[in-house]
């Protein structure tokens, strides 16, 4: 049958690209009837225009049914949820019959029956003809539908199935979410166009019978063929310029905006318009958390500004071309993009690659059909740069024939591919998730050799980039800021797409938003679709956040007296921007003044300050004006500079002993446990602690990292606390040895208790490791509760506003901050070790003041570390009665072990001997 069959539809109408045009149109979008079936083998009687569908259901279109109560989505990012057996499926194969009537205007003649997207097997018919069927879920067909059209009323009905044998082709690390997702029409448009426009003005277009305009730039009536050139303003990503173009045809004309610019590889380096070009890139799926990949104008335009606002300036779309109206807007607010055909085989690696669709000529004409349509589609989008022919997709005869194709279509643009490592078949050497020392063996030539001597020499003459990096699952990603120091190093080093774009959650009545086997799927891989820079409901996570600090295009070099700007820009000088320099002392701004900054960057005198205290000097660097993709005001960069260290403190002479007073030792307003020396009353407030905590909840990384397994087989989240001597006089001395059961490794913590004469309580605690400590730790510090009614607030001077971890945080800037304990928390859509903020120096948490000496790491939970460990969605953390503060001297790295390298060697936490100090003073 036909879902078993490897050719990729019939009755389909050749590709052409996607145009705006006068002719005659009608949506079709809107409410169908709708009836879902178990299997495939049901009868087509529903496509006669007599069937009486009046029992069915209605259904959105578009839309995915599993969202809409008719089934469950299922999540799986490389195992197929069937058995490799290709082209065959399964029996049980879901099967959605849509039918839709609508009335034809008069006079209408002809016309194209289109469809944007539908997952993964559509069969369509018109008044009871059946017009074809295609595959290729996220590409156009187009049927002709004027034999077919009646005068007034029309039955349209479309049978998908969820399985087919294009379900190989289309194994995409997402859900599985069948249906008819992307727009429906019905148009007389026929006309098809190519525009070729270079950076340096040439125009010519391919578009028989048709005579192009550019009224902006005095063309009127160029015929197809003829090239002209013009004096122009270049497109990129920086500077979209956009000119606004018409071709007419005899029976319409279609509208397009035209972008000047060229793509080229010369000496192994990626240029645009002749200029070196450096990808600071994102991969964007396609989704909604309600909607799926039916994704809403609104939410691409939102996507695309955050993005911008964010300074990315790439996209990859991962793995399959977007919906067209998303193409528009990289062209018009500029983003580069490459530009992915709709194939991935992943799932064939778990066998070997044994029958993969890529080496098998029997799957030749699908996949060669599918670069086609992305190609016939998207070619006259500026920001379209590269194309890729897939994703994971092995290696294989049929990429020659993808990129053959593509090439002789299409020479302006390069070829992408990452799952051949020989690149043999494209023109840019792409790795995911190598490490950084292999990056920057790449960027120096120095990378391991082919066997093959000319493909080796091939492939270094090809500039280099990351289609992935940077796993952004859960806490993280670390390391960026030291891959981005390689990109700007190396010129071979073109940059690359952070993985990935959004949390793929699906909005849950129950646990919020749920990933991989919520839905009760035999076969899933959990939480891996939680990978996102934006949570599911598109709010920043502190990865983007850090992002946007590591991909500015304007960096600041501090000198004494005096800051040299940096233009970062590939394309523009720094006209757009003002630059505003603030002193704070404290955390409190005491002078602010405007800085006269050249177009082209250059050294700026600073302003005299007279520091008091810690002072610190921001510059921060914001749009003057308006812009397509944010307001005035909005800072593009930043960066600071400490002026004065902060003032030694100092204090008089403690005249205060500790004396024991029943159960307890008591000084100056503080009890401590007379038996374990433990704190139980601080300036009268009842707590408990702080005692040593080597421990966290474990992060994506941690657990990918194996770090998890062996922290729970070492025992770090069940220490045991041995007091072995509490020694009372002008100190409070306590001995205690801090070890897990079953081993011999543990750690000797001294606690030394002094009070100083304005009332401050001050502890020292000596930490000393025994035995063989093999493998990292989780934390080095020091956890207390305190009554939940305590602390609402906290306020503190060091950085922030938001978390920071050892090879992360690059976004948080020193000053003084403010949040509550729930704004403290960072909702990681599966919850793990969150909210550290790094390098206070000072936290006012209401009741009482913390100091470092000099800073320390804070978090503060209104549950604990063992609940937020045991946590698997958000609600499962419920607020307790206890505030958990945590006060740290130092935590482990996280790295992007999710996929791709572990903490770098400089972010792990060994054990050694340290001495942490802390002071604690009365509200």
């Amino acid at each position: 049958m036909d879902l078993e069959t490897f050719t990729p539809g019939s009755g389909l109408l050749e590709p052409r690209a996607a145009l705006r045009s006068d002719a005659p149109a009608l949506d079709l979008n809107g409410t169908w009837r709708f009836r879902l079936s178990p299997t495939a083998n049901v009868p087509d009687d529903f496509a006669q225009p007599s069937y009486d569908a009046a029992d069915w259901d209605e259904l959105p279109v578009p839309s995915h049914w599993p969202l809409h109560g008719y089934g469950a989505p299922a999540y799986t990012n490389v195992v197929f949820p069937f058995p490799v057996d290709p082209p065959h499926v399964p029996n049980e194969n879901p099967t959605g019959d849509y039918r839709r009537t609508f009335d034809l205007p008069e006079d209408w003649t002809g016309g194209r029956l289109r469809f944007e997207g539908a997952d993964s097997f559509a069969r369509v018919w018109l008044n009871g003809h059946e017009l074809g069927f295609w595959t290729g879920s996220r590409l156009p067909a187009e049927f002709d539908a004027g034999p077919w059209l009646r005068p007034g009323r029309n039955v349209l009905a479309v049978r998908v199935h969820q399985w087919s044998a294009a379900s190989y082709l289309e194994d995409q690390d997402m859900w599985w979410l069948p249906g008819i997702f992307r727009d429906v029409t019905l148009t007389r448009s026929a006309a098809d166009v190519f525009v070729h426009a270079s950076h340096d003005g040439r125009l010519s277009f391919e578009g028989e019978g048709g005579l192009l305009s550019i009224p902006e730039l005095g063309v009127a009536d160029l015929e197809p063929g003829t090239e002209i050139t013009l004096d122009v303003e270049p497109w990129t990503a920086e500077t979209p310029r956009l000119y606004d173009a018409v071709v007419t045809f005899p029976g319409e004309t279609v509208s397009l905006r035209i972008g000047f610019r060229t793509i080229s590889i010369v000496d192994g380096v990626l240029l645009a318009n002749g200029s070196p070009l450096l990808l600071k890139g994102v991969n964007r799926h396609e989704f909604h958390p309600e909607r799926g990949r039916a994704v809403p104008y609104e939410t691409m335009r939102a996507d695309v500004l955050l993005m911008k606002q964010h300074n990315v300036n790439a996209v990859r779309t991962s793995h399959y071309p977007p919906h067209p109206a998303f193409l528009d807007l990289c062209d018009e607010l500029g983003l580069w993009v490459i530009d992915e055909c709709d194939l991935e085989t992943h799932g064939f690696g778990e066998v070997d690659w044994r029958g993969n669709p890529t080496d098998d000529p029997r799957w030749a004409g699908a996949l060669l059909d599918r670069m086609r349509r992305m190609v016939e589609r998207d070619k006259n989008h500026p920001s379209v740069i590269m194309w890729s022919l897939g994703n994971e997709a092995g290696v294989g005869r049929n990429l020659a024939v993808m990129a053959d194709w593509a090439r002789e279509r299409d020479p302006s643009r390069p070829i992408h591919y990452e799952g051949d490592w020989t690149c043999a078949h494209t023109d840019v050497y792409s790795r995911m998730y190598a490490s950084h020392a292999e990056v920057e063996a790449i960027g120096r030539l120095a990378e391991d050799p082919l066997d093959d001597p000319e493909l080796d020499a091939r492939r270094r003459a090809m500039p280099f980039l990351q289609c992935e990096y940077a796993h952004a699952m859960g806490n993280g990603p670390g390391g960026l800021a030291e891959y981005q120091e390689l990109f700007a190093r190396y010129p071979r080093l073109a940059g690359g797409f952070i993985w990935e774009w959004i949390d793929h959650g699906i909005v849950h009545p129950q646990l919020e938003y749920a990933y991989g086997g919520d839905y009760g799927e035999p076969v899933h891989d959990s939480n891996f679709v939680i990978d996102g820079l934006v949570f599911p409901d598109r709010t920043p996570s502190p990865g983007l956040i850090d992002l946007k600090k590591v991909f500015e295009p304007v960096t600041f070099d501090f000198g004494d007296g005096v800051v040299r700007v940096v233009n970062g820009y590939d394309f523009r000088d720094l006209s757009h921007l003002e630059f505003v320099a603030t002193v704070e002392a404290e955390g409190e701004t005491v002078a602010e003044h405007r800085l006269e900054v050249p177009a082209g960057g250059g050294e700026v005198k600073l302003p005299e300050a007279a520091p008091s205290g810690e002072c610190w000097l921001t510059v921060r660097a914001l749009l003057s004006g308006d812009q397509p993709w944010a307001e005035a005001g909005h800072e593009v960069a930043w960066g600071q500079k400490l002026l004065a260290p902060p003032a030694p403190r100092t204090a008089s002479a403690t005249l205060v002993t500790f004396v024991r007073d029943g159960d307890e030792i008591v000084a100056s307003g503080c009890g401590f446990d007379a038996e374990t020396g433990r704190l139980v009353r601080l300036f009268g407030l009842e707590v408990e602690g702080p005692r040593l905590d080597l421990w966290r909840a474990p992060t994506d990384n941690d657990r990918h990292a194996g770090l998890e397994g062996k922290w729970r087989a070492l025992g770090l989240h069940r220490l045991t606390h041995r007091v072995d001597d509490v020694e009372v006089g002008d100190a409070l001395t306590v001995r205690t040895r801090v070890a897990p059961a079953a081993t011999d490794v543990g750690m000797r913590a001294i606690y030394r208790w002094t009070l100083a004469g304005d009332g401050g309580l001050l502890l020292s605690l000596d930490l000393e490791p025994e035995g063989e400590w093999r493998d990292p730790i989780a934390r080095l510090g020091v956890t207390m509760t305190l009554p939940g009614t305590a602390v609402e607030r906290v306020t503190w001077f060091g950085r922030g506003p938001g978390e920071a971890y050892p090879d992360t945080g690059m976004a948080a800037r020193v000053g003084r901050w403010t949040a509550s304990i729930d704004e403290l928390q960072t909702p990681y859509v599966y919850p793990q070790e969150n909210g550290l903020r790094a390098d206070v120096r000072w936290a006012d948490f209401g009741a009482f003041t913390v100091s470092g000496d000099p800073v320390f790491g804070m978090t503060a939970r209104r549950w604990s570390i063992d609940e937020l460990a045991a946590a698997t969605h958000r609600p499962d953390l419920v607020p307790g009665d206890r505030v958990h503060l945590h006060l740290d001297l130092a935590h482990q790295g996280i790295g992007t072990a999710t996929c791709g390298p572990g903490t770098l060697p400089q972010y792990e936490l060994r054990a050694q001997a340290a001495t942490f100090t802390l002071r604690f003073d009365p509200a």
